[in-house]
């Protein structure tokens, strides 16, 4: 962003990374496929670098109101700074952060998750979904993250984004504005879960791993995470080549924890919306 201030330019959007997409080696390969895109439909766009801090969300999570307001204040003083108007980002914590929190403290600003902004790219024409690997027939099941979809009211974006590619999308019972958090928000992705009968991300797991394998047994014997793990009796029919779909940074992790935990690594895989647009675009690195 610095550079195009300096040549006096601006940027049609801002893309916040997020700490996620910055530092987490997983994620950012999700950064990778979204710039990608980016560039193959001509977006100018720019990112703060080194000049992009936390938007505040785990600090405010966890209760330290103090530690939000200074991290907040910071990077409002810089996005004003660069007169930035719109922002995308893919992680829906600093998408419910920027776009409902700065503006009690000023920073007012039109903010994107990516998952509307690929949405408005496909309906324009300007992704075009061929060209890559095909994703016709496999089977895709939509895990909502909780601050995109019963924080800010988007379900229908991703599930347009994902309807583009011609797969044959499953719903979990437990979808849309009846979804089950992944279990790391409230700042609970950096700490361990309390002691329980079952973390909520090998239910949610289960939950999807079923909806893939079309087992409805083991969906019916789901008990919930005070339940135990009697809903844990592995399907003598499963999914290969089943696509667990997300749009957060967080739900990713969750996900594939919950994923290698059920030992189910080699018939099915947890991608970004991102990514499985670049690669239908033909656009991986």
């Amino acid at each position: 962003m610095a550079d195009l201030a300096a040549r006096g330019e601006s940027p049609e959007v801002l893309f916040w990374v997020g700490c996620a997409g910055a530092f987490d080696d997983r994620y950012k390969r999700v950064t990778r496929a979204f710039v990608r895109i980016l560039e193959h439909v001509g977006v100018k766009y720019a990112v703060l670098g080194m000049e992009e801090s936390c938007t505040g969300d785990p600090a405010k999570r966890a209760g330290n109101e103090f530690l939000f307001q200074m991290q907040a204040a910071t990077n409002i003083a810089t996005l004003d700074g660069y007169g930035i108007k719109t922002i995308v980002t893919a992680c829906p914590h600093c998408f419910n952060t920027i776009k409902n929190e700065y503006p009690a403290l000023g920073g007012n600003y039109e903010v994107i998750h990516h998952s509307t902004f690929l949405q408005q790219l496909i309906n324009d024409g300007r992704v075009k979904v061929q060209g890559g690997e095909s994703y016709k027939g496999r089977r895709i099941t939509f895990h909502d993250s909780c601050y995109l979809g019963r924080a800010n009211d988007i379900y229908e974006a991703p599930r347009e984004v994902l309807a583009a590619l011609d797969a044959d999308l499953v719903e979990m019972k437990r979808s849309k504005a009846n979804g089950l958090c992944c279990g790391a928000g409230g700042a609970q992705m950096f700490k361990e879960p309390e002691r329980g009968k079952k973390d909520i991300n090998v239910e949610r797991t289960e939950e999807a791993l079923a909806t893939l394998d079309g087992d409805a047994a083991a969906l019916e014997a789901l008990l919930g995470v005070e339940g135990g793990n009697a809903g844990a009796t592995p399907s003598p029919k499963k999914a290969d080549n089943g696509i667990i779909a997300v749009g957060c940074p967080f739900c990713m992790t969750m996900m594939s924890d919950g994923v290698k935990n059920k030992e189910r690594e080699s018939s099915v895989q947890v991608f970004d919306l991102a990514e499985l647009i670049a690669s239908a675009e033909g656009l991986n690195a």
